[in-house]
């Protein structure tokens, strides 16, 4: 599937993948991944595990979600979350500095349907529109998200009514990041 947010992911993937080749790092490094089953993983040493986004073929759907929360989700967070395994990539959107966030295995892509399930449960409770978050920045009352309804990226206060527009779609929001290498 050629979406345009599989191929922007893909592109900033490969980007990331290049900041750390350029760092002369090699491949991205996580102690958190550490015994963690992935098709990403190049090593595991007990201490560190070394990882590179695989595509996922073929691109799955967060159904759980959907049939949960009895909505159709924004085909740009399918697309998201469903088109790689990738260990979380940091990078910086202007002056943010944000990890965004990725499904490592199957495990994880579960992990992410109860949290995004959560996450929509409160916001119908405040009577809010949907969101869905794909990235996490410092400020832990902040995350990054895809408006459920538009598609638009925003930074969006949690249990609030206050978002900030980023950029007119994800695949815009992703060509504009720009990838950091971790301190390890």
């Amino acid at each position: 599937m050629n979406h345009p947010v599989t191929c922007a992911l893909s592109d900033f993937s490969a980007r990331y993948l290049q900041a750390w080749c350029d760092a002369d790092r090699g491949f991205p490094v996580s102690e958190h991944l550490v015994g963690l089953i992935s098709p990403c993983v190049v090593v595991d040493d007990g201490q560190n595990v070394t990882w590179k986004p695989i595509d996922r073929q073929p691109i799955i759907s967060l159904e759980g979600v959907e049939k949960g929360m009895d909505l159709s989700l924004h085909s740009d967070i399918n697309a998201f979350y469903g088109s790689q395994y990738s260990g979380d990539m940091s990078a910086m959107f202007g002056d943010l500095s944000l990890d965004l966030l990725q499904a490592f295995n199957d495990d994880d892509i579960e992990r992410l349907q109860q949290n995004i399930l959560g996450h929509l449960v409160t916001q119908r409770r405040m009577k809010l529109k949907p969101t869905v978050f794909i990235a996490v920045v410092d400020d832990e009352l902040q995350v990054i998200s895809i408006c459920n309804m538009t598609g638009q990226v925003v930074l969006e206060t949690l249990g609030k009514d206050i978002r900030q527009p980023l950029a007119v779609d994800v695949a815009t929001f992703l060509q504009q990041l720009k990838p950091l290498v971790a301190e390890v």
